[in-house]
């Protein structure tokens, strides 16, 4: 498996064949599975994004679906006034950046479980207010948008058009990850990971590297935001639920914290395979999606607690 990942040609050989996929899927007729893609490829943009704060910085974030929540909302505000749907798109994530730095101006000092706690706090407050914001995002009855096909030239189906779409931002987030990963910041922001003080001790500006990876991460999920609202052209807050933020983090802890192909094996296997096996067994098979979610978990945790995939500091620390 090790082998495989090193080859220089595995990213390109996979990224060729998730290209491939919806024609593959038309072919078996199974078009139904290119919806399912687009979903696993959003979770997979969130994952990523997560990874930032929680896989490279170590810090604990249990809110990050306010982001994906807030991009969502602006894109659909923006594009209802007006705004293209390309400019709505950057404006999301700008917006997701701007925010996400404020708030981690002031809670970054916290660590551990009491910025959990925060986080999870921030979740439900944005959350809460997006419902009850009537007059600005229409509250509970959500926000309808008009439909956006910028990739009509390919397909006439919304889905695959909008499932390449996302597999070209999944793709964008993994090299802008690897260069960061890389980097004299990635290095910086691992080292605050495995011992905050060592790290300040050693003249890294700790509170700077970490408002960074901080707010790094809600590019992606406001990007993945904003691609969400433009293919269901709809918004509402239940679908921004507490539940989703615990997804994406089981996601990350699951591939393997630190790790990019971990994040996005954890993104397939815990969002690919319910409704994957809903579609080949039976319509019922989806009410036990929680045991299932629940059962790997806890096989992962007892057997691989470093995660499916690992990053090879990550498991040397959890190993050694």
């Amino acid at each position: 498996m090790k082998k495989l990942l090193d080859w220089r040609w595995t990213p390109w050989v996979a990224l060729a064949l998730a290209a491939a996929f919806p024609f593959i899927s038309a072919a078996i007729d199974a078009q139904y599975l290119v919806r399912v893609g687009g979903v696993i490829g959003l979770f997979m943009i969130l994952g990523l994004g997560l990874n930032f704060t929680l896989g490279y910085a170590g810090l604990f974030d249990l809110g990050f679906i306010a982001f994906y929540a807030i991009g969502a909302y602006t894109t659909a505000i923006a594009m209802r006034a007006g705004v293209p749907a390309p400019a709505a798109l950057i404006l999301a994530v700008l917006v997701s950046l701007t925010i996400r730095a404020l708030l981690g101006l002031t809670i970054l000092r916290l660590r551990g479980d009491y910025l959990a706690v925060v986080t999870m706090g921030f979740g439900e407050i944005a959350r809460l207010t997006i419902n009850n914001l009537d007059a600005l995002t229409n509250g509970p009855k959500g926000l309808q948008l008009a439909p956006w096909r910028p990739l009509s030239f390919i397909s006439s189906d919304p889905n695959v058009q909008y499932y390449l779409l996302i597999l070209a931002a999944v793709a964008a987030g993994v090299a802008a990850s690897s260069r960061l990963e890389d980097s004299r910041v990635g290095r910086a922001w691992i080292a605050i990971r495995e011992d905050e003080i060592a790290a300040r001790l050693s003249g890294i500006p700790v509170r700077h590297y970490k408002l960074l990876a901080f707010t790094i991460s809600a590019a992606f999920a406001g990007l993945a935001g904003g691609l969400f609202a433009q293919w269901e052209q709809f918004v509402t807050p239940e679908s921004f639920v507490f539940w989703e933020s615990i997804l994406v983090v089981s996601i990350v802890v699951l591939g393997g914290m630190g790790s990019i192909a971990g994040v996005l094996v954890g993104a397939l296997v815990l969002v690919g395979f319910p409704p994957i096996m809903q579609w080949k067994l039976s319509a019922d098979w989806i009410n036990y999606r929680y045991l299932f979610f629940g059962l790997i978990l806890v096989l992962v945790t007892l057997f691989r607690p470093q995660g499916i995939l690992p990053s090879s500091r990550r498991e040397a620390e959890l190993t050694s």
